[in-house]
This record gives structure tokens, sequence and C-alpha cells, in this order.
């Protein structure tokens, strides 16, 4: 048996210690272990993984953690079982860039989810759920049916007991209705000239401004748009050689390769979210 544990919690003398000493006892053998401390803040955070040569009742093995070290250090912690596929629901409106690139990595094996859906706000895409015999579910979003279009969705989730989604870009607003089921389980991707160049047409408003670098950030969603924990960013270069469909396509290249990255490393419980900001855990 294999378990991933994320802890943070007040920094102090003997947390490290403590912890791995109860992993001991439990006849674990670490096999990774790294630790941070956010100095400014005095928090600690650590990731561990341990192996164990028994089965461990898991139920058993977090309430003896909690009464042993977790309320001792007023821990926020998290263990996970390795070899679980999480459930991972696609939202996508019209581009298909990045629910190509995802489908394309879960199919060859490299993104060890469970697909149970994908979902959009228009039919143009069904096609490519069809591709990857993956159901697809069109629930159009108005101003005037969005809490219904909501409860719909949310419907779908808890019945397919999905355990986060994946903004593929889906071009409509996540209320908090939604984000409040799913805080810091929802994670979205987008070009990074915000502030600056808003509306439908960024590359467009960048390119007249002659701008030499592009960017894509993929970042956890909150109430507060586009301005939620940062998970994965990159940028590439630009000149004034390159038209505004070579921004288009750099740019969408970034957002794929980025969500992609941000997604591995949820999948692989290496984030961790304090104060609106990511720990990010090699």
């Amino acid at each position: 048996m294999k378990l991933t544990i994320l802890i943070h919690c007040p920094d102090q003398a003997g947390i490290i210690r403590s912890v791995t000493t109860f992993i001991h006892q439990q006849e674990g053998n670490i096999v990774y272990l790294d630790q941070h401390v956010d100095k400014q803040a005095g928090v600690f955070f650590m990731r561990l993984q341990s192996e164990f040569e028994k089965e461990l009742p898991l139920d058993t093995f977090k309430k003896e953690f909690q009464n042993e070290l977790a309320d001792q250090f007023k821990m926020e912690w998290e263990v996970y079982l390795d070899g679980y596929k999480p459930k991972m629901a696609i939202f996508v409106s019209k581009y298909n860039h990045c629910l190509y690139d995802l489908l394309s990595r879960y199919n060859s094996g490299e993104l060890s989810v469970d697909i149970p859906f994908i979902l959009s706000n228009h039919k143009d895409l069904e096609y490519v759920a069809e591709q990857f015999n993956i159901p697809f579910y069109h629930i159009p979003v108005t101003k005037q049916n969005k809490t219904e279009a909501e409860n719909q969705q949310l419907s779908l989730l808890k019945q397919h007991q999905v355990d986060f989604i994946v903004l593929a870009r889906y071009m409509q607003i996540v209320s908090p209705k939604v984000i409040d089921v799913y805080p810091q389980k929802i994670i979205n991707i987008h070009h990074s000239f915000l502030p600056a160049f808003m509306g439908a047409k960024p590359y467009h408003a960048a390119f007249e401004r002659g701008v030499k670098i592009i960017g894509a950030t993929s970042h956890y969603v909150t109430a507060d748009l586009d301005a939620g924990p940062i998970i994965e960013q990159d940028v590439t270069t630009v000149s004034h050689t390159h038209s505004v469909n070579d921004f288009i396509a750099k740019g969408r290249d970034l957002e794929r390769i980025v969500l992609s990255r941000a997604v591995q490393l949820h999948v692989a419980r290496k984030t961790m979210v304090y104060n609106n900001k990511t720990v990010i855990f090699s």
C-alpha cells in the first residue's frame, strides 16, 4: 500500500521528526519527502510518500494520525491512496485545442484519470467526445437560465462522483454556487495578457501594441475572476516578424502545455494552496 500525505500547519520544531517516527511505527517506509517553510507567514508545508508492506485500514490510519500528530501541531492535512484515478470532468465551449490535448494524453495513458463526461454550453465539440467515446452533455447557459444550468451541472457532477473539474477553454463564468462545492478543485487556463488586454480579441490587441512575450496561466478558480491561486505558467517570445495568426497559434500551444502541466500536478497531489498562493512540490 502506498500513501501520499499533504500537511500544512504553523511552523514549529519537531514536525518532520514526529511525522517520520509515526510512519516508522506504522511499519512504513518513506520514499519521498519534501518540505517548505513560508517564513513570512510562519507556515510549514510538507508532502510525503510512504509505502507499507501490510495493508492498513485507512480509517484507522487517519484516526491515529489525527490524534497523535494533527491535533498536537494544529495540522491541516490530507491523505491519498496511490493508484486511485481521480474523476475529472471537462468543461469546454468552442475551442478544441486544449480538449484534444487532454484527451490525447488521457488516451495514451499519460494522464492517470477517469473522464466520466465532457460538458459544453455549445454542441460544436460533441464530435470530439464521440471520437474518444466519452459521454457529452450539452447544457446551454444564458443570463436567464444560468441558475438552472448550474443546477444541472451540479447534478451531473454529483451523479458521476467527480473529484475535480478542468475548464478547457470554457467561456462562461463559473459562479460561487459551483465553486463552493469544488474549492481548489476547478482548474482554468487563459492567456496571460490580463489585465492589460481584455475582451474578445486579446491577441489582436497585443499585436497592435507590439508585445514581445506571449504567456499562458493555469490557476484554481475562485469567486474573484481569473485571480485564483496560480498552478503553472509559461511564456514564449514574439517579434515584429510574427502575424496575428502567429500570435494566436503560439498562444494556443502554450495553453495546451500549461493546462496539461497544471492538471498533472493536481493529479499527482503536488499542489497546496494557502492565502491564494500555491506551493508546488517537485
